[in-house]
């Protein structure tokens, strides 16, 4: 799954949106439910926390793909976010404390369903929203440069790189969706009465934006993309191929962090436990 890391500079028109993977949907019950298992030892061993990132357009299936990927975990092992406008509370402090507070403790999963990117990406496209912020010395959008989009950037690389050395581990995950494929999940979205509450008229709104969004998509990938911190572009058309491969990359990472296992027993205890099987049965 290497092929979908972001290891030097990239245009995001060269990467695929769609990869058909034969038996994906099996393949993923495989992958979820070692990683799972896997998850149950890092909530163990408590050492390690893991930080899952999945930004994409509307529709690209981000809600889906959690639902699928993180089905057969143990549900006090994962929390996940769903980032949407900050409220009078999260404006009142820095951009990025309400994604720092919701990090997750060592030993368990965290998913940010949109995330700290929202912060370089809607708010480029719309640049309007940083004045909700109230940044001292933004007092117009004119003051809303190259300056301080580089700025932002390096807030976030910083960051992310406290927390990695801190003990978590970040994916980052962009559901790369075509054009097209939004078209006909939006459509969908019309077509079927049970889901039509998914559909927004801002959507078409943000549709239109749709080149937009994509120059400011590529420019975070490419400024962001650290080793301790990589993005992975995923082919979105297909929804089973898009969640194995997530899975996958998860897991196979994970595995390469051999440290993480069971603790084990205190001597005393080891030494002791066939008389402590024997006081249970003799009750």
């Amino acid at each position: 799954m290497s092929e979908y890391k972001v290891t030097s500079k990239i245009s995001l028109k060269d990467r695929p949106t769609k990869v058909v993977i034969d038996d994906a949907e099996k393949q993923l019950k495989k992958t979820r439910k070692k990683l799972g298992k896997l998850q149950d030892t890092l909530y163990a061993h408590g050492k390690y926390a893991v930080l899952v990132c999945l930004q994409g357009m509307d529709t690209a299936g981000k809600d889906s793909l959690i639902r699928e990927v993180f089905k057969d975990f143990n549900a006090r092992g994962v929390v996940v976010h769903s980032f949407k406008v900050p409220t009078e509370l999260e404006l009142k402090h820095d951009y990025l404390w309400r994604h720092y507070i919701a990090l997750p403790a060592r030993g368990k999963f965290g998913v940010f369903n949109r995330t700290h990117y929202e912060n370089v990406l809607v708010t480029r496209v719309h640049p309007g929203y940083i004045l909700g912020e109230n940044i001292p010395s933004v007092n117009s959008v004119e003051d809303i440069d190259e300056t301080f989009w580089d700025k932002r950037f390096e807030q976030i690389n910083n960051f992310e790189k406290h927390i990695a050395e801190s003990g978590t581990i970040i994916f980052k995950f962009f559901l790369n969706l075509s054009k097209e494929e939004q078209k006909n999940r939006l459509l969908r979205r019309l077509n079927k009465q049970e889901k039509n509450w998914k559909f927004s008229p801002g959507d078409l709104k943000e549709r239109k934006l749709w080149d937009t969004y994509q120059v400011c998509y590529e420019d975070a990938i490419n400024r962001t993309s650290k080793e301790y911190a990589p993005w992975y572009t995923i082919p979105a058309d297909d929804k089973p191929s898009a969640r194995y491969i997530v899975a996958k990359i998860i897991y196979d990472t994970l595995k390469e962090y051999t440290d993480i296992e069971e603790p084990e027993l205190d001597d005393d205890i080891k030494a002791n436990i066939e008389l402590y099987k024997q006081q249970l049965k003799n009750e």
